[in-house]
């Protein structure tokens, strides 16, 4: 596939299965058998385990918004930077709910084959969430 392709399906992936929750596109952006390296583990492998964490996060921040601020690529690899503001309304990981306001960015490394994610790289502002749900304090 080329450069181009690939630079949309990571923006798609970002923008459409992250920002709006369209678990549906999943199965068409991201390989059955992926492999994930996030700070977030799945409860199962693959494709399955990563739409299981997006259901998780879409619940716990129903009105997530994940905008796309760039993306770069080279022959099968993409580096996606984006930001994603989202209200916490429901439990995450044994959180509770805390109704707060949240803004939290990334950084994505995506390999794809054949014209979908086969793996993934992935920093978010884990620290900064978790400060912000006040998980951990702020120091202010």
């Amino acid at each position: 596939m080329s450069v181009e392709h690939n630079k949309e399906v990571t923006r798609r992936f970002s923008a459409e299965v992250w920002g709006e929750g369209n678990a549906a596109l999943a199965d068409e952006l991201i390989a059955s058998d992926l492999v994930e390296h996030t700070p977030f583990p799945a409860p199962a492998p693959g494709l399955e385990g990563h739409k299981q964490v997006l259901a998780m996060f879409r619940s716990a921040f129903p009105d997530l918004k994940v905008t796309v601020d760039d993306v770069i690529g080279e022959d099968d690899w993409t580096c996606l930077m984006w930001h994603g503001d989202g209200t916490h309304t429901g439990d995450m990981m044994g959180i509770p709910a805390t109704g707060k306001a949240v803004h939290v960015t990334g950084i994505d490394v995506l390999k794809l084959e054949n014209g979908k994610i086969k793996e993934r790289w992935a920093e978010i502002g884990a620290f900064s969430l978790m400060q912000q749900l006040g998980v951990i304090p702020s120091g202010q």
